[in-house]
């Protein structure tokens, strides 16, 4: 397989999607991100300084993701037609898994979105608890699910094993 963002000389292009079908198509990304007990119970509780975490950070994954063209230089500007960023919580573990789906219908995927939508995410509840606990770590960031287009249906199954959620 060839990489698509270079031309016959190595250098780095946008690939030129003009002449591919519009279709629908989705993408599902998830990630997380491991906490302290004690800073895992003042997310769920509400009685962070910074405020509701979890509601600033999926607003936060949200405007993250629609502006995914402007962070990684190779992705389309794409018009989206849906975002969502929701969040499961795993107190055995002190952790918090993100969920990102996003959706359009176009000439080129969202996984690129979904990605960016979870890293923002998980960046912000970083952001917003460091006070807290400066040791959490931020992992497991991958695709999960993604839909439409030329290669259709793709299911990470290494993903699938992880946990729930998607």
């Amino acid at each position: 397989m060839e990489f698509t963002h270079f031309d016959g000389e190595g250098k780095a292009w946008m690939v030129d999607v003009g002449e591919k079908a519009d279709t629908k198509r989705e993408a599902v990304a998830r990630g997380s991100i491991v906490m302290s007990r004690e800073c895992l119970c003042k997310v769920m509780e509400g009685t962070m300084k910074k405020g509701d975490v979890l509601g600033v950070a999926r607003v936060a994954g949200i405007m993250g993701a629609k502006r995914t063209s402007e962070l990684v230089p190779l992705c389309h500007i794409l018009n989206l037609t849906k975002l969502t960023l929701d969040f499961h919580i795993h107190e055995e573990a002190c952790e918090i898994q993100a969920v990102c789906t996003a959706g359009t219908t176009g000439k080129t995927g969202v996984e690129m979105e979904a990605l960016t939508g979870v890293s923002v995410a998980l960046l912000t509840i970083y952001d917003m608890c460091k006070a807290v606990d400066k040791t959490m770590e931020i992992g497991g960031i991958c695709l999960v699910h993604k839909s439409g287009g030329k290669s259709g249906e793709f299911y990470n199954l290494k993903a699938a094993g992880r946990e729930e959620g998607t």
